[in-house]
């Protein structure tokens, strides 16, 4: 075989792997794109219902087994972490609004641990939604006096991240999946997701 030919056969084989490479880094390319699609549109299929707010479907109490795993226990499988939702019902029987803000707080804090972390753009997805229930919060509360509008929305938020991140391995859960969290623009949806003007109180 004259030298030309051997040169000619190694270039062909160089771009024949080199193409084989691109089809098989596409292939892992499409692959992870479907998978972050698929997981953003559950995250942001995650709501809190109207049910939940009024008790329809209250989980038992899930005792020496809510510490047991970072994730806890969900007996009602609505996204919620059964003792936090307990908790928030024990703490405000007597306000559906009150309930609201907070369920949907500890729902959106909740799908840092129970989502899987897919990649940057996942991780951002989730925190948006927190940022989302964050300003939700604040929705029950007057703005006329400021200095009380912050204590009120304080004490809210830190009443359902106490409950929430109640363990050291919570506690490094979060901090491993800020990580991962990327820049962001506010949701586009409505802060929350009950209308607030339509419960009782």
């Amino acid at each position: 075989m004259s030298k030309t030919k051997k040169i000619l056969l190694i270039i062909l084989a160089v771009i024949a792997s080199a193409y084989a490479l691109l089809v098989i880094v596409r292939m892992f390319y499409f692959y992870n794109l479907q998978k972050t699609e698929e997981q953003v549109a559950k995250i942001h299929a995650t709501k809190l219902t109207l049910d939940d707010v009024m008790g329809k479907n209250l989980p038992p109490d899930p005792g020496a087994d809510a510490d047991k795993t970072i994730a806890g226990v969900d007996a009602n499988q609505n996204g919620i972490r059964d003792d936090v939702e307990l908790e928030i019902f024990k703490e405000y029987p007597n306000s559906a609004k009150t309930r609201a803000v907070l369920l949907q707080y500890a729902l959106a804090l909740q799908m840092e641990v129970i989502q899987p972390i897919v990649n940057t753009e996942t991780v951002t997805e989730v925190v948006r939604e927190q940022s989302r229930a964050h300003y939700c919060v604040g929705e029950i509360t007057s703005r006329d006096d400021i200095k009380k509008f912050l204590e009120i929305g304080d004490k809210l938020h830190g009443f359902v991240e106490n409950k929430q991140r109640n363990t050291l391995d919570r506690q490094n859960a979060r901090k491993d999946f800020v990580q991962y969290v990327g820049s962001y623009s506010e949701s586009e949806n409505e802060i929350c997701d009950i209308n607030l003007f339509a419960l009782p109180n």
